[in-house]
């Protein structure tokens, strides 16, 4: 097969990438085929038949020509043939921040169209990521705002920095590719000149033949400094030009010397490239050796010329044969990559079925939820760092993982729309006790108003979590007035301190007074005596909490004058009773005045109980047959009894005093 007789053949994008199938219909044609001269007042160009049994292309032929069509291609493009030396490497696998700081890299490159691919793959990576962030903070914002008409709004700086390298990226791919389009025609003219001005060579070679072939290696240089052509150009106008520098040492009668020289040059070349891929098939670099073994290709085809007819075939058919292993050897370092994809879909299968999991479980408190969050962040982490997958699945797989995830996130949500619902309830609870606390924090009402301060401040321990956007400002301010009021009252103590130390000092001066006071004999005159020192001492005032043993004094000294005054037991009592709970009010101790009257109340049952119990004994003696008059046992409970209802209407009394007290507060 002839390597010369290329037909204008277009790209077959999978073989560029190694991957033949036998669905091409890209067509080499053989030298055995015949060869249709096309001449034209203005041009000649060749037009190369198809056999009509060839149905469908070798596989070398298909391997040949992917690598034509990509030299093509480089030529159309000349900033292709500087290839990046960094590796197409997994970009799904970086994080996104990665893959914007790889993207300024590419964009910055000198040849910056030499990475095209690397910038398609690192937008394709970071995009697909990006979208489902989104995805997923939209579905939580709808989540926490069920019923608003506010429009999502998702602002991303990541993106906004992404886009305008892409950007940058775009602008100077256009800009290049504006140029090129400006060169392409006019390259493309330059060329179809030089193959004419060859066929005129061919057709009217003179008699000098160093002449002669002084001016075909001025065409060849020419040739190779042409510049690019269009792509589907490419090897219509080579095979043409090629053509006629066959005619040249074919048809011609040319010196027999100098064209065999010319063809041992030729095959010396060829042979020396076929060494080299036979050196390439040991390289361990499979990109390396097939990136060199396309430059061998575009060196046979446009360097070197044609060789002598017997060595044509074979020569063409090892160069063809050799390429093929090199193509084997490169699919098989692809199918590894592609049972690593394989294995890659098993992890991330796995990854998706533990998430589907996940979004199953039901948990009830916000720590479980935090660690069932902190898993599937895991998780995802875990997913796109595992990296490429089968392309075939590839949609399949990312959409099974974005539906898990937003499941799991849709069960969370329900759960945090209830804590919400909670936390506003929360939160309308603790700014109500904020409104009480400043409504109160500038009352002059001490006295009342600080055991309300303080329940205010209970409370509000007891009242759980409030939205986190609102709870800083909640604290500060209830914070604030609970701080104002009690720095009020602690200023107000500071003043009530120093009335009250001049009250004990006043205090003790009367209990010296009272040392020298003495009973006349006379009980209304001495009662009235006892009760104006009483009232005297309470007009006195409240003494410092430390130095309340004072009040204990003046009462044992009341007691000593009770108990020398000529009046009855109950009217001593109750008079003592009440100079107690009036130490008690001015000690502002309501505690103590509780317990007072939790005491009596029981001391009233007791009594109560005691009587009752008497009673029904004297019952038990009186239904007695015998009893014809009441013994001295029945006479006995009789006066207990009696003795209890004076202790029990006591009780009542004190029990009268201490509602009154309590009223007046």
């Amino acid at each position: 097969m002839s390597e010369e007789m290329n037909d204008n053949l277009p790209v077959n994008e999978n073989l560029v990438d190694g991957n033949a199938n036998n669905e091409s219909q890209n067509v080499i044609e053989t030298e055995n085929q015949p060869i249709e001269i096309i001449e034209s007042s203005t041009e000649e160009t060749v037009e190369v038949s198809q056999p009509e049994d060839a149905t469908e292309v070798s596989e070398n032929d298909a391997v040949i020509d992917a690598i034509t069509n990509l030299n093509a291609e480089e030529s159309e493009d000349e900033s292709l043939k500087e290839r990046y030396d960094m590796p197409l490497q997994d970009f799904e696998a970086l994080p996104m921040e990665k893959l914007v700081d790889t993207l300024e890299e590419l964009v910055a490159h000198e040849n910056f169209m030499s990475v095209r691919e690397h910038v398609e793959e690192v937008k394709k990576a970071f995009l697909s990521k990006f979208y489902h962030l989104k995805d997923e903070k939209k579905d939580e914002f709808f989540a926490e705002n069920p019923e608003t008409t506010e429009e999502f709004q998702f602002h991303f700086p990541l993106k906004t920095k992404f886009d305008t390298l892409y950007n940058q990226y775009r602008d100077k791919k256009a800009a290049h590719f504006k140029s090129i389009e400006n060169n392409l025609k006019a390259n493309l003219e330059k060329r179809m000149a030089i193959v004419e001005e060859l066929k005129n060579l061919v057709h009217n070679p003179g008699t000098n033949i160093a002449n002669v072939l002084k001016q075909l290696n001025d065409i060849r240089d020419r040739w190779k400094n042409a510049g690019p052509i269009p792509k589907d150009k490419y090897n219509h106008v080579w095979n043409n030009y090629h053509f006629h520098i066959e005619n040249f040492y074919d048809f011609l009668h040319l010196d027999r010397e100098a064209r065999d020289i010319e063809f041992k040059n030729n095959l010396e070349h060829k042979q020396r490239i076929i060494a080299r891929v036979t050196e390439l098939l040991e390289e361990n670099d499979i990109n390396k050796a097939f990136r060199e073994l396309q430059d061998l290709h575009k060196i046979w085809k446009e360097d070197i010329g044609p060789v002598s007819k017997e060595h044509r075939e074979a020569l063409w058919n090892e160069f063809s044969d050799l390429t093929k292993k090199m193509h084997d050897k490169r699919e098989a370092f692809y199918e590894s990559f592609r049972m690593r994809e394989t294995h890659n879909l098993e992890k991330k299968n796995a990854i998706i079925a533990q998430l589907e999991g996940l979004a199953q479980e039901k948990v009830d408190s916000h720590q479980a939820w935090l660690g069932q969050i902190e898993k599937v962040e895991a998780l995802r982490n875990e997913f796109f760092s595992i990296g490429k997958v089968p392309s075939d699945v590839n949609e399949a797989t990312w959409t099974s993982f974005k539906t898990a995830v937003r499941n799991f996130n849709v069960l969370k949500n329900s759960f945090y729309k209830e804590i919400k619902k909670d936390q506003n309830e929360n939160l309308a609870k603790k700014q109500a006790l904020i409104a009480q606390a400043n409504e109160l924090k500038d009352s002059e009402d001490f006295a009342a108003t600080t055991p309300i301060m303080k329940q205010i401040q209970e409370d509000w321990k007891l009242i759980g979590h409030v939205p986190r956007k609102f709870s800083d400002d909640l604290w500060k301010e209830f914070r604030a007035a609970c701080n104002h009021y009690f720095e009020r009252l602690k200023d107000s103590r500071k003043e009530e301190n120093a009335e009250e130390l001049a009250a004990f000092e006043k205090k003790k001066e009367y209990l010296e007074s009272m040392k020298s006071f003495e009973l006349v004999g006379n009980h209304k005159t001495d009662l009235d005596a006892i009760k104006a020192h009483i009232e005297a001492w309470k007009s006195i005032g409240k003494v410092p909490f430390n130095r309340r043993h004072i009040e204990g004094k003046f009462n044992k000294i009341l007691d000593a004058l009770f108990e020398k005054l000529s009046s009855s037991k109950k009217e001593s009592e109750q008079m003592r009773f009440a100079n107690k709970l009036d130490a008690l009010a001015s000690a502002d101790d309501s505690r103590k005045l509780d317990n007072e009257k939790v005491f009596i109340i029981r001391k009233i049952e007791e009594v109560q109980n005691e009587i009752f119990q008497l009673e029904n004994n004297i019952q038990f003696f009186q239904n007695t047959k015998n009893a014809k008059k009441e013994n001295a046992i029945v006479v006995e409970v009789r006066k207990t009894i009696q003795k209890h209802k004076e202790e029990l209407q006591s009780w009542k009394d004190k029990l009268k005093q201490i509602n009154e007290l309590n009223k007046q507060a």
